[in-house]
């Protein structure tokens, strides 16, 4: 059967997909495009609704999405990690999946707590802000994120918020309170709490905050707010200001992406309030529904509890880096599931590293150069594509990666190496080369390990097997692992 006009017929899960499609290659990757609808097997877990849905783009072949970024002032943690990693693999496969993606991360550059370090650290706010943009994106290239299609900064789009909120007053959503600051009016948008879940009863009854007097109601949220001496500020209908945070992402993705797209991400900790008054301006302004699918990744928990600097269980990506290869962290994050807790703690790290140690041992195996397309017939690859396919389940996905491992183990055939690292690479993993991973950076500098090894073959040859086991110890103290093979010693990092 000809590749060009080859009929996919795969029965996965059950279920039997057909694909009449002509194979080309789409982001590097050789894949058959989706020419139905139908066809389409990627499904995700949709917050607005609670439930997996199939995946339908608003623009057939494309996907538009945006992911609230970070607040730059300070270094990142392990949840901006987490954040970083889970929606460069969406974006990831998305792109292996033939779909042509549009992805924008947000720089939230100013707000309370940024002029507040700007005026502790006796620096301008551009300067702050500039430095830790820097190094988010040092971390980011660590962890093997690619960066995003757009990344705009919020204060360069004050013009865009400002518009918005006028819009907002004109059509009764908001207000300007007698301190000249704006409120939106979240009772005047009837589907307020549809993604949250929280009802205005419930807003009412768990209400906590002082009150501010120049609220209507205590649950109204800020647009606008009025400068005050020595803040940076930008000139507006009411005075000089600055924006709220939440109008911050309605009119950026407004203006990046339009009055509808198709997904929202973000961590979980953004769903209420953040996301929902997203929802609450955005579809008050456009007069229609904002996003079609709204994604969230789950917590991180430290030793099974809430990671928080109160607790003193608060990691930087920066600290973890100083103790683990960059790629042991993304690996460990993606071993979990994107929704569940992720549960931080040296051993989990340590496993991680164990697992990808074990794949950059048969990755070791591979001696020709891989080349871009993939083949999606094999059986490996069919069970890769369904588990990503069920929501990004990359538990699953490695877990066919070790199978795979397992197979290449007893009978290694380079196709199935291919296969396995080009499978691997999708997740952003065994990108580096195995012998690079496998003996580290942290090797003993006064250890001379070649030297050592073939003394330990010379004492082997002279049957002198006692020093041969004295020279594997004493590497072994060090963290160095001998292997013996048909072709000589080869040695890694324990």
């Amino acid at each position: 059967m000809k590749k060009d006009a080859q009929i996919l017929v795969i029965e996965l899960r059950g279920i039997i997909f057909k694909n009449y499609a002509k194979k080309f290659i789409i982001n590097d990757y050789l894949l058959p495009p989706i020419l139905n609808e139908k066809l389409n097997m990627i499904t995700l877990f949709n917050s607005l609704t609670n439930k997996k849905e199939a995946f339908h783009p608003i623009t057939p072949g494309e996907v538009k999405m945006y992911v609230c970024g970070m607040t730059v002032y300070d270094f990142c943690h392990l949840g901006h990690a987490r954040v970083l990693i889970v929606f460069d693999l969406i974006t990831r496969w998305f792109k292996a999946s033939g779909y042509n993606v549009t992805y924008v991360r947000n720089i939230t550059d100013i707000d309370d707590k940024i002029i507040q370090r700007a005026k502790e650290q006796s620096i301008s706010i551009e300067e702050l802000t500039q430095k830790y943009i820097e190094e988010m994106n040092k971390d980011a290239k660590a962890l093997g994120v690619i960066n995003p299609d757009l990344e705009p900064k919020a204060t360069e789009s004050i013009e865009d918020m400002i518009d918005m909120i006028k819009n907002l007053i004109e059509k009764g959503f908001a207000y300007v309170g007698e301190n000249n600051d704006v409120f939106y009016s979240v009772s005047s948008f009837e589907g307020y709490g549809k993604l949250s879940g929280k009802s205005l009863e419930d807003l009412r009854a768990g209400n906590r905050v002082e009150i501010d007097h120049a609220k209507e109601n205590s649950f109204d949220f800020v647009l606008w707010k009025s400068a005050k001496p020595g803040e940076p500020s930008w000139k507006s209908p009411w005075g000089e200001g600055r924006p709220g945070w939440h109008i911050e992402c309605s009119a950026m993705s407004n203006k990046f992406l339009g009055k509808n797209f198709d997904i929202h991400g973000g961590g979980q900790d953004l769903q209420f309030p953040h996301h929902e008054n997203e929802i609450a301006q955005s579809e008050a302004h456009n007069g229609c529904k904002m996003v079609n699918y709204w994604i969230h990744n789950g917590f991180v928990r430290v030793d099974d509890e809430k990671m928080s600097k109160s607790l003193g269980n608060f990691f930087t990506i920066r600290e973890i880096l100083k103790h683990f290869n960059p790629e042991v962290v993304r690996f460990f994050v993606l071993k979990a599931q994107y929704r569940s807790p992720l549960n931080y703690s040296d051993k989990n790290l340590e496993d991680a590293k164990q697992g990808l140690t074990r794949l950059y041992l048969t990755a070791r195996g591979l001696t020709e150069k891989i080349g871009k397309n993939i083949d999606w017939d094999d059986s490996f690859a069919m069970q890769f594509k369904a588990a990503l396919d069920d929501d990004f389940n990359t538990p699953e996905a490695i877990s066919v990666l070790f199978s795979l491992s397992n197979k290449i183990n007893k009978n290694s055939k380079q196709s199935d190496l291919t296969l396995f690292v080009q499978l691997a690479n999708i997740l952003g993993i065994l990108e580096q080369e195995p012998e690079s991973f496998l003996k580290g950076d942290a090797v003993d500098k006064d250890l001379d390990i070649d030297q050592l090894i073939q003394d330990r073959l010379e004492a082997k040859k002279n049957k002198d097997y006692k020093t041969a086991d004295e020279i594997r110890i004493y590497l072994e103290n060090h963290d160095i692992l001998l292997e013996d093979n048909p072709n000589g010693t080869i040695w890694r990092k324990k």
